[in-house]
């Protein structure tokens, strides 16, 4: 019992033995093997590795992927007019030599140790570029330029870091919030006053149409009332010359033919009477000197009156 107690014992102990001397480098990352605290090898192919079981050596990891290295929480930077601005920026990085990243980084294979120093670095190399530029080449033309100079500035200190700096965009570029609220107030009124004189000069154009709209109506009106007295004048003088014409034939006649109108006009409704002396009244003098013959008589049917004996003119 005890000589089987003593295999399964041993086959135990051997199996722990056994895992703590083997181990597997991922083809993600560095295996750096320490031998008594020293780095003995970088193992950058991937597999199945020996090792002495710790304390005689032990093995740590470094991440061979591509990083991304956000920009902190940092203050603005002046431009080459004394004006602030807020840069946004990311890194792209990896590790390139992992013995001399680990002998550099004071948090030995702290990945985040080395960043915070990488963002130092990265912040000085962008305060450099920014400080020799305007607001406008900042924000427009010279934005790849800065990124490009930033990047070459980065190349020695990446290699004493044992790192590969391989790509640096700006994200963002604005001012700081003091200063964004009152160019916005500005840009504001400027817009404000622009709106205002468009609708002041589309209140005049308005009045000015509104106008022209008016004195056209009354051209219009003028020339049609024109036409029209042109038209009338016409037709009265062509009436005219008919009526002349006419009775220039017989004066007689024409003398009766405005008689019986004065008649007519003066008996406009059915209830008017006149009583007048016959013999001393001009009114009647059309019906003196004999009286009516057969054409007055038929002029009087259609002028619509009757004559009374006592000469009294109603009309029918």
């Amino acid at each position: 019992m005890n000589k089987l107690g003593f295999i399964i014992a041993s086959i135990l102990l051997a199996i722990v033995v056994m895992a703590s001397t083997l181990f597997v480098v991922d083809q993600r990352q560095f295996g750096v093997l320490y031998s008594f605290g020293q780095i003995k090898e970088v193992i950058t192919e991937p597999g199945l590795r020996f090792k002495l079981p710790q304390p005689f050596q032990n093995v740590v990891f470094l991440d061979k992927r591509v990083l991304t290295l956000d920009s902190p929480e940092t203050g603005s930077i002046q431009t080459a007019e004394k004006k602030n601005l807020v840069v946004d920026w990311l890194v792209k990085w990896r590790i390139a030599d992992a013995k001399q990243f680990i002998r550099n980084n004071a948090g030995g294979a702290n990945i985040a140790t080395a960043e915070q120093r990488l963002s130092s670095v990265v912040q000085d190399a962008l305060n450099s570029e920014v400080t020799k530029r305007t607001v406008k080449d900042v924000l427009s033309t010279d934005r790849d330029k800065i990124m490009l100079g930033v990047q070459q500035r980065l190349v020695d200190d990446a290699k004493t870091f044992g790192i590969e700096i391989v790509d640096v965009r700006i994200k963002r570029v604005d001012f700081p919030a003091s200063v964004a609220d009152s160019v916005y107030q500005r840009m504001k009124s400027e817009r404000q006053q622009v709106a205002n004189e468009l609708r002041s000069t589309g209140g005049a154009e308005g009045e000015k149409i509104r106008a022209d709209a008016d004195r056209q109506r009354e051209i219009l009106v003028a020339e049609a009332y024109r036409d029209a007295q042109k038209i009338k004048g016409e037709g009265d003088a062509k009436a005219a010359s008919l009526y002349a014409e006419s009775f220039g034939r017989d004066p007689q006649f024409a003398q009766f033919y405005r008689s019986l109108d004065a008649y007519k006009a003066s008996f406009s409704k059915k209830s008017d009477v006149m009583v007048l002396d016959p013999n001393s009244s001009e009114f009647f003098k059309a019906m003196r000197n004999g009286g009516l013959n057969s054409e007055q008589r038929i002029v009087v049917a259609k002028k619509g009156c009757y004559i009374s004996p006592f000469y009294c003119v109603k009309p029918l």
